[in-house]
């Protein structure tokens, strides 16, 4: 079972290739599903078809979807954040406040996740294609399951939720025949959710992201930094697909038309060997420009033959191993000695075409790079240490951002 993920920036082509890689896959004789998760959806277009909310049969083993996380937000998370009001009118929050409280930033995005892993686990396709929202949509879109984990066990950890009568004494819901249980269950059952949306997407033998671009300077800027900034939530791109390559034209053709399409084929070829430098663990595949739109069924499978030629559309399993987000490493003393120095080594590949932010908060670092944002547990004998400078190492597939500690004196081990 595999799940691809397709994005990339308003307007570069990223539904038609979501829709002609599913196609290509049902042709091929796997069952696929194809899903569009953006809110201005046009997979429908694209397919010659009319979709809704369950999976619509489109041809033989292919089928489509619009997910409308609208909808769904009286049902799965009206549940919930009824159990949350409870919670919070137990600890003494006026009505009116929890109501304020329980609406949850995003969670139609999550409710999104949901629906798509709701798909890949019916065991009914053998690979789900998702075409998502543009670029920073899709970032928030996936990093939500991990965030959304931190600020759960922050406001009612596991340990706590663990021993539910307890809890409910201390919140003096003693005689609230059961509802206090029925809170805790609930928001047990929503932390699993967001766990095993978590492992879906971290799960490199299953899932993979593939970035549409277009081959102009500010439509792969924006790709590096999506690069850097997926790498740093530890998740997988395979591909990068560089839509619309347009063809030069022959030499014996003259003329202002022909002098324009020789500049615009140059300047393209220019902008591919920049993306060519980000490394080779992500190749980048041309697609043609086609003169016709393709839309309808055979017309996308037709250029999906064009792109992925003898390979599989659905990408293979990443069984290579990974280099860890962090590495750790002494540079200077030894046991507890007070001389003793740290470095912090974070992949990031391409860092050095994006802001970069850092910041300490308790046990925890939060790096942000561009527009997003990872709150990094630290290793336990760094909690006992103080940063004391960063500096960026490397470039391309290589960068990678070094963080120097040294012992903090107020918690550091004496010997």
């Amino acid at each position: 079972m595999r799940v691809v993920l397709f994005t990339g920036k308003g307007g570069v082509g990223k539904t038609t290739l979501a829709a002609a890689t599913a196609a290509l896959l049902a042709g091929s004789g796997r069952s696929a599903l194809v899903v569009s998760t953006d809110p201005a959806h046009s997979l429908g277009d694209a397919l010659g078809t009319e979709l809704g909310a369950e999976p619509t049969e489109v041809a033989d083993r292919l089928w489509g979807a619009h997910i409308e996380a609208r909808h769904l937000l009286d049902g799965a998370w009206g549940e919930l954040q009824g159990h949350l009001r409870t919670m919070l009118a137990g600890a003494g929050v006026d009505e009116l406040v929890a109501d304020e409280l329980t609406v949850l930033p995003g969670v139609e995005d999550l409710l999104a996740l949901v629906e798509v892993q709701r798909f890949a686990d019916s065991g009914a396709y053998d690979v789900v294609v998702v075409d998502c929202g543009p670029t920073a949509e899709t970032l928030r879109l996936l990093t939500l399951p991990e965030a959304l984990s931190g600020y759960v066990e922050r406001l009612f950890p596991a340990h706590r939720r663990a021993v539910r009568g307890l809890v409910a004494n201390l919140a003096g819901a003693k005689n609230d025949n059961g509802g206090w249980d029925r809170t805790v269950a609930a928001l047990g059952a929503f932390a699993e959710q967001l766990a095993g949306l978590r492992a879906l997407l971290a799960d490199r033998t299953r899932t993979s992201i593939r970035l549409v671009l277009t081959p102009e300077r500010v439509v792969a800027a924006e790709t590096r930094r999506t690069l850097t900034a997926l790498a740093l939530h530890e998740l997988r791109v395979d591909a990068l697909l560089a839509n619309r390559v347009m063809p030069g034209p022959p030499p014996s053709l003259r003329g202002p038309a022909a002098r324009w399409l020789r500049e615009r084929a140059a300047e393209q070829r220019a902008v591919l060997a920049e993306l060519d430098q980000i490394g080779a663990d992500v190749p980048v595949t041309t697609v043609r420009y086609t003169a016709a739109e393709p839309t309808g069924v055979e017309a996308l499978r037709e250029l999906a033959r064009s792109i992925y030629h003898d390979t599989d559309p659905a990408g293979s399993p990443d069984d290579a191993p990974v280099r860890p987000l962090m590495e750790m490493r002494r540079t200077a003393g030894h046991g507890v000695s007070r001389d003793t120095e740290f470095e912090l080594d974070v992949a990031l590949p391409g860092a050095e075409d994006a802001p970069l932010d850092l910041a300490r908060i308790g046990d925890d670092m939060v790096v942000g790079i561009g527009f997003s944002r990872r709150v990094v547990a630290l290793p336990s004998v760094l909690r006992r240490c103080e940063a004391t400078g960063a500096r960026l190492e490397g470039a391309g597939s290589d960068a990678r951002l070094v963080i120097t500690f040294v012992p903090d004196p107020g918690t550091w081990m004496t010997s």
